[in-house]
């Protein structure tokens, strides 16, 4: 199973705010997933990022495969 650590969509209409999930990288962009490691906010300034760090290393360790918004995030975090 290859699993991706990306965004989900939440939030109502022109209102975006994301979670940064772990998932397969099958399932679609808001469907299954298996853990959620942190969550983002575009609405606010400046931007709102809030990720778990030590899960995110554990599921990179397990061979999970962050997605490039994902891995600018994780940059900006300092991760």
């Amino acid at each position: 199973m290859a699993t991706r650590i990306r965004l989900a969509r939440v939030g109502s209409k022109k209102n975006p705010i994301y979670r940064v999930v772990v998932a397969d990288s099958r399932s679609p962009r808001d469907g299954r997933f298996i853990e959620i490691v942190g969550r983002y906010n575009p609405q606010t300034d400046p931007s709102t990022i809030d990720l778990d760090g030590d899960k995110i290393q554990d599921w990179i360790s397990k061979g999970a495969q962050p997605s490039d918004s994902v891995r600018r995030l994780m940059k900006a975090q300092g991760l």
